[in-house]
């Protein structure tokens, strides 16, 4: 009945949910089509005649029965199959679910199996519902594991099911059917058919096997989310489905072995230990609300070494950003391109632009006062690192931006977020009393997801020694606009400033590695970068975008720059600095290709 797709299925059922298009009927009766099944055996409830008048009594020649279950809302899957049972007794079957979309790859690796009765299955993920099975080296299923019996402790040896089956004659007529017609006559038929496999795997030598996919496509939709994410995996085109995952703009846990070299974060922060901590007091900081804004700009301010009168703590640096973007800044002078969170919120004749000539976009903070010292703007933003660029502008040559802006009497925002990547010696940081103090016209930010490794907890900081502006900031955000477990981890951080400070090093060793494998590519121009990632010019073979569509079909998804505008149709592409193992095979890959 798919009564959480809500207006979907409001007066269809499951299998009649269009996808991009084209129905999930449609798809699994190509599928099988293919592959030349002697007929398809449809079970029917809910909105089962318009599945009848839709498909008729035949698909391209192969023959349609219908199986009537009059009493569907009262009864579960067991008893569907059971009214069904005659038909597994005359030929093997395949048995399928009708809210699953899949690649024919998926059905055609069940059949290219000698074994006679499987099940295909796939390892666990976050995103999996339903029932899961553990197996042995042999891939006999070992148990199935229903919810009230999971531990999410051993999810490592969990692979979900993926509800499609394969059973022999023999199977059928000596195992499954006779314990099926037992099971739903002793227990009653409100139960799931899985239960009868579960039975039979007591028996010894139970002839059924799991079949792990391989990198397979699928995907179970049971909800108005799950339909969203079917129609981007499933997307009719490269383009499109690059389209769509992109525009998602995180969440890519629930896209199976899926690695993600556009978003920006630290690969070796934090440790497992502090992960651990935070994990033993997860259910206190999921019951408890957060302190308000005050205690956290205390804990923001020991973790930063400035007045608590000069620091904000915002729901990630994007809250902070568009606060004082959108009331402070003014006309601002940008350099692009950029992180567009900054520019997206002004309007276009609030946006002086300085696009660098130089190879890769760097600049100096000569070039700098150069472009605006006589242009018209309230404010000028320097991200330093520069993102996508990784272009950095030494410690001492951003004091003399400091100067220079004071001078010509201008707001100067200051963005920090990869400052701690960089190679330098000596003080980098603007998070200073001292400079704050002497500099009210200077706005710091810095966003704590990118190099502390937690962009789930939505944590960013904004300082300033305008006491006025910080006091004004605050009243302009909610007073609860972080959550409990942010708070937390501002509150143990202290404890782990070292290995943070070695998370770093760890960091700064892995960019050269990986830099110098990409300079390997021979299709790729690699810009230097004291940033987590590296921005690359595709110099042959490819169009950014064609690149970017590529790798998504090896699971890689990347940066394109080339569609923004600052880059004036450039070939340019942003590849993230991952562990070295994701980095490794996004090198081989890229050679490989």
């Amino acid at each position: 009945m798919g009564k959480r797709l809500g207006e979907y299925t409001y007066d269809n059922t499951k299998c009649m949910l269009e996808v991009n298009g084209i129905r999930l009927i449609d798809r699994a009766l190509a599928c099988l089509n293919d592959i030349k099944v002697s007929r398809v055996i449809l079970v029917v409830g809910y909105k089962g005649q318009k599945v009848k008048d839709y498909v008729g009594n035949d698909y391209k020649g192969t023959p349609i029965v219908y199986v009537d279950n009059p009493v569907y809302d009262k009864t579960n899957n067991i008893y569907s199959l059971f009214l069904a049972k005659d038909y597994m007794l005359e030929e093997d079957t395949i048995l399928l679910e009708s809210d699953l979309i899949y690649e024919p790859a998926v059905v055609s690796k069940l059949l290219d199996d000698d074994f006679p009765n499987i099940a295909l299955v796939d390892k666990y993920e976050s995103w999996m519902d339903g029932t899961v099975v553990t197996m042995d080296e042999e891939n006999r299923i070992t148990r199935f594991i229903d919810k009230d019996q999971f531990k999410f402790e051993e999810i490592k040896s969990y692979y979900k099911t993926v509800n499609i089956y394969k059973f022999s004659k023999e199977f059928s007529a000596k195992y499954y059917v006779p314990f099926l017609a037992a099971y739903s006559t002793a227990l009653g038929n409100n139960e799931y058919y899985e239960q009868v496999l579960r039975v039979i795997l007591h028996l010894p030598d139970a002839p059924l096997k799991a079949l792990p996919l391989t990198g397979e496509t699928w995907y179970e939709i049971d909800d108005v989310q799950d339909l969203d994410i079917a129609s981007a995996m499933f997307a009719p085109s490269d383009d499109e489905h690059f389209k769509a995952i992109s525009s998602r703009y995180g969440g890519y846990w629930r896209y199976p072995q899926m690695l993600d070299f556009c978003y920006l974060v630290n690969p070796y922060f934090p440790p497992q230990r502090m992960i651990d901590e935070i994990k033993a007091s997860f259910e206190t900081l999921m019951r408890e609300y957060p302190s308000g804004m005050r205690v956290n700009s205390l804990l923001a301010s020991k973790n930063f070494g400035v007045k608590e009168e000069y620091i904000l703590v915002g729901n990630g640096a994007a809250e902070l950003i568009k606060a004082y973007m959108e009331n402070w800044a003014g006309r601002t002078g940008i350099i692009l391109p950029t992180f567009e969170e900054y520019p997206n919120r002004k309007d276009c004749d609030s946006v002086v632009q300085y696009v660098p000539e130089a190879d890769g976009f760097k600049y100096t903070a000569e070039d700098i006062k150069r472009h605006f010292a006589d242009k018209e703007i309230d404010s000028l933003l320097l991200i330093n690192p520069d993102n996508p660029s990784g272009n950095y502008i030494p410690f001492a040559e951003v004091m003399g931006l400091i100067e220079w802006t004071k001078e010509q009497g201008l707001q100067f925002i200051v963005d920090e977020s990869f400052v701690d990547f960089a190679q330098v010696e000596g003080q980098f940081s603007l998070f200073d009393n001292g400079i704050l103090a002497a500099n009210p016209h200077l706005t710091v930010v810095k966003s704590i997801s990118k190099s502390y490794g937690v962009p789930g907890l939505r944590l960013g900081v904004l300082a300033s020694g305008n006491t006025e502006v910080i006091a004004k900031l605050k009243k302009q955000v909610a007073i609860w606009n972080i959550n409990s477990f942010g708070e937390f981890y501002m509150q143990i951080y202290e404890k782990y400033h070292k290995d943070y400070d070695k998370a770093c090093e760890l960091f700064r060793a892995e960019r050269a590695l990986f830099k110098a494998e990409l300079d390997e590519v021979p299709f790729l121009k690699v810009y230097d970068s004291q940033a987590n990632y590296f921005l690359c010019r595709v110099t042959e073979r490819f169009t950014s975008h064609e690149l970017a569509l590529t790798l998504l079909k090896h699971n890689i998804l990347i940066k394109d720059c080339g569609a923004k505008k600052a880059f004036n149709g450039g070939k340019y592409i942003r590849l993230a600095v991952r562990n070295r193992e994701d980095n490794h095979y996004l090198t081989e890959t890229l050679k490989s290709i």
